[in-house]
């Protein structure tokens, strides 16, 4: 069972029986509405219009530079101070959709175009949780729109138990800012090669210059096969035997190890939200994209249609 509100439209929790039928929330956040009201990471949000970083809060569009929040350090981060994780969408269902869709108005948050943005949301009886994101534009702007939901599959203190899998060669390689430098790094010999299953704590405190920068993961993979039918990536948590598969049209994902959760915010069942506590696979274009030209484009123009789709299967094995 999933709960979504459209309050961020934020999926607010994600019930998954384990291998022994025990039914748990394998999701951080919050109880109630109030948690996600404060200020909060993110927990389970739609974000946009830009999902992560784009450096100094500035990019420029056909000639014109736009100047957006600077709200992550020197650098701009999903979608500025009051970005779609803090909007009240309107909501619709469907059938057996959930709908959401909001009007983003011509530079808000220092984004042009009057931008129509949608996100469906669909639980089939294959326990996939379908994500689908269409947008229109009246002008020429840059869009990157993704989900933020934290798993945690055991329910434990931290996620460095868990096993991860991403279909990619190669990542982005970060400054100390945590901005794209431009160079598409192999992850082979690296602690970023999650080629075959791994223990996400197994290299997480290398001393490695790209895991001290970032305090962890929080690196975008680039994905070999990027096809809603092909898994990029999966989670597996051996001792409840729940794992999370994920398919994506996009072209990156994000994968966030909770570095920056620090104990300050109470989650549900008044547990303490510590580092590590949860892990994020946000399925995206490249980071700082507006910045960088080697980098698969994020502009939408006024012909043209946003549409991309995100699947998360959940099962035990």
């Amino acid at each position: 069972m999933v709960k979504i509100t459209n309050y961020g439209g934020i999926i607010q929790s994600i019930l998954v029986p384990d291998k022994n039928g025990k039914v748990s929330d394998i999701t951080i956040g919050f109880d109630s509405l109030s948690g996600y009201e404060q200020i909060h990471p993110y927990f389970g949000a739609t974000i946009g219009r830009y999902g992560n970083r784009i450096g100094n809060g500035k990019y420029t569009l056909e000639g014109e530079e736009y100047k957006l929040a600077t709200n992550n350090g020197p650098n701009h981060l999903h979608g500025g101070i009051k970005g779609f994780d803090k909007r009240v969408w309107n909501a619709k269902v469907e059938g057996e959709e959930l709908k959401l869709s909001l009007l983003s108005k011509d530079m808000e948050e220092g984004y042009p175009g009057n931008l129509e943005v949608e996100v469906k949301f669909k639980l089939d009886n294959d326990n996939k949780l379908h994500i689908e994101y269409t947008a229109t534009t009246d002008k020429a702007t840059v869009i990157n729109l993704t989900n933020h939901s934290y798993f945690n599959l055991g329910g434990e203190s931290t996620i460095l138990d868990h096993k991860l899998r991403i279909d990619a060669d190669k990542m982005t390689a970060i400054d100390a800012t945590l901005i794209p430098t431009g160079e598409l790094a192999d992850v082979d010999g690296t602690p970023f090669d999650f080629r075959s299953m791994k223990v996400i704590g197994k290299d997480i405190e290398q001393d490695n210059e790209q895991l001290v920068n970032a305090g962890g993961y929080d690196h975008n993979f680039v994905l070999n096969a990027p096809d809603i039918n092909h898994v990029s990536a999966e989670i597996y948590h051996e001792g409840s035997g729940r794992f999370v598969k994920v398919y994506t049209e996009e072209p990156g994902i994000q994968f966030y190890s909770g570095n920056f959760l620090n104990g300050t915010l109470e989650g549900k069942n008044g547990e303490m939200i510590n580092k590590h506590k949860g892990m994020c696979l946000e399925t995206q274009h490249f980071p700082d994209s507006p910045n960088k030209a080697n980098f698969p484009s994020t502009v939408l123009r006024p012909e043209d249609v946003y549409q991309t789709k995100t699947i998360y299967e959940f099962g035990v094995r």
